[in-house]
């Protein structure tokens, strides 16, 4: 796992697959975007000396939530997801199977084949469910987006006094800046697309790809332009 910097006051941590963000809090202390693949917790903890407050599942997926109740059960910080993914998270519930596009197949077979066993996570708590329109205080305020098409239950963080959006998996910048993959509705993450790109954004931290600092929302707008 890397830590880097991506602004002032948030961190990306990178795993073998995916990443997840951490944002320091005015009061001290962390909050997660995600929670990384299974087995993570001990170097995320040690990166992020110990102090974790809230974990935003941006959606059930174990790649983002695999590390989630470890981190919980060490540091009691409370655990937030959207309300359509939080049975999902909490293990009483299957979570739905992408509906994959002819050219996704072979893509999807090949990121499975690579990624580490178990492909699930240990069932977490859910402490609060979030649903469109909620809000978090970080020291700033930060707007809950449900954004379903990847998951029903995927959620967005926005920050608009930073210009600060957190996607999820609904946006990828992996070769090129593009709708996430692997989806249960094509139509609903479009839709999920431009939403977002309606948004003030200056930095765009996305669940695979680099983020963009710097004129997102722009670069967010043009994608979204050419989506059908």
């Amino acid at each position: 796992m890397d830590f880097t910097h991506v602004t002032d006051r948030i961190g990306m941590l990178r795993f073998p697959v995916g990443q997840a963000y951490a944002v320091r809090l005015p009061a001290g202390g962390w909050a997660l975007v995600d929670a990384g693949l299974p087995g993570y917790a001990d170097e995320i903890l040690a990166a992020l000396d110990g102090d974790v407050r809230d974990i935003v599942l941006t959606h059930a997926h174990f790649d983002h939530t695999g590390s989630a109740a470890a981190l919980a059960a060490a540091t009691g910080a409370r655990v937030l997801a959207g309300a359509a993914d939080a049975p999902v998270v909490r293990g009483t519930a299957p979570g739905p199977e992408p509906v994959l596009q002819d050219w996704e197949i072979p893509v999807f077979e090949a990121v499975h084949a690579n990624l580490p066993l178990p492909h699930t996570a240990p069932p977490c708590p859910v402490d609060v469910e979030l649903v469109d329109g909620d809000t978090l205080d970080w020291g700033e305020e930060v707007r809950v987006v449900h954004v379903p098409g990847h998951t029903p239950g995927s959620i967005a963080l926005h920050l608009p006094s930073s210009g600060v959006l957190f996607t999820g998996d609904t946006i990828a910048n992996v070769r090129q800046l593009m709708p996430g993959v692997f989806n249960v509705d094509h139509e609903r993450v479009l839709a999920s697309f431009r939403r977002q790109a309606e948004l003030d954004v200056e930095t765009a931290c996305f669940g695979h790809g680099d983020p963009i600092v710097g004129g997102a929302g722009a670069a967010l707008r043009e994608v979204a332009l050419g989506l059908s």
